[in-house]
């Protein structure tokens, strides 16, 4: 349920934050792929998850308990979360992943609106066609597909994957939500992943991940799994539930430029003229989504 003193404005504010959070986890989660296998990354970042989500839960008063109806959500959808996150890092080990991420951040919100077209059987308004047209646009202008169309290689293929995952994931998250707090249902979900991933994990690695000295190492876990996840995927699961999955994924279109805009104030990358326009066209693509249509006022109060 949605609090009342929640309004979409606010949704709106902190899936904005939201989003350019997962732009700056772009040069983070790269960073520690050097330090460790995909899996093991991916196994010690649920971990720090689920413990900070806890904390969360605790503080708000959340209750650790769901209802029945939204058990068979949680655990698809950490299943399916387990796979997504499996598939983006082995795209950020093997793809490039700019390009990759571009593409990911692409994808997911046309495949929700697909999915949904499938599933409903019914078709985008006119603002919403307008908005993920421009966004495809975006994209290929981010990519620059006319200059690289190899881009689209095996690597990155795990960044398509990842996309259409993400996108049936988040109608069972925005479904399980529903039926209770959606803080609780982020918790259960981070578990299910967590569990899912503990078979395949190097313990030996993970044993010798604890003497890892390397400030960037612990750094950039805590900003990826505290920040990134505990705070700014749970803000967007949250928001799918008022939203609407389709809405609330439109918003990652705002990706790509947040990530831009912060490797440009942290690492100091040139912002490149097809990067500000497809950034542009990415921010058009948000608004069209979400523009409502306006209601008719009948003046004679009939």
């Amino acid at each position: 349920m949605k609090p009342k003193h929640i309004t979409d404005s606010h949704l709106v504010a902190g899936i904005v934050i939201s989003m350019f959070l997962w732009g700056l986890s772009w040069p983070s989660n790269k960073v520690l792929t050097h330090y460790c296998t995909v899996v093991n990354f991916t196994v010690y970042r649920y971990i720090i998850v689920v413990i900070s989500m806890s904390l969360v839960v605790f503080f708000l008063g959340a209750g650790f308990q769901i209802r029945k109806k939204a058990v068979p959500d949680f655990i698809i959808s950490g299943l399916l979360l387990a796979l997504y996150s499996f598939l983006f890092f082995q795209g950020l080990k093997n793809g490039a992943p700019g390009a990759g991420g571009v593409l990911v951040t692409t994808l997911n919100p046309i495949m929700a609106y697909m999915l949904n077209i499938f599933i409903k059987k019914k078709l985008p308004t006119r603002y919403e066609a307008t908005g993920l047209v421009l966004g495809a646009i975006a994209g290929t202008v981010l990519l620059r597909l006319w200059e690289n169309a190899s881009l689209i290689d095996s690597g990155n293929l795990y960044f398509l994957l990842a996309a259409l995952t993400w996108a049936v994931m988040s109608k069972f998250t925005a479904k399980g939500s529903l039926h209770g707090s959606s803080v609780s249902f982020s918790l259960w979900q981070y578990i299910i992943t967590l569990v899912c991933l503990l078979p395949v994990t190097n313990f030996t690695e993970m044993r010798a991940a604890l003497h890892i000295r390397d400030a960037a190492f612990w750094l950039n876990l805590l900003f990826s799994s505290a920040i990134v996840t505990t705070m700014a995927t749970t803000i967007y699961f949250y928001s799918t539930t008022r939203l609407g999955p389709e809405k609330a994924s439109s918003f990652i279109f705002l990706v790509p430029l947040a990530a831009a805009v912060s490797s440009w104030a942290i690492l100091g990358e040139k912002i490149l003229l097809h990067t500000i326009i497809g950034g542009a066209l990415g921010i058009a693509a948000v608004y069209f989504i979400n523009k409502r249509k306006p209601v008719a006022i009948d003046i004679a109060g009939e």
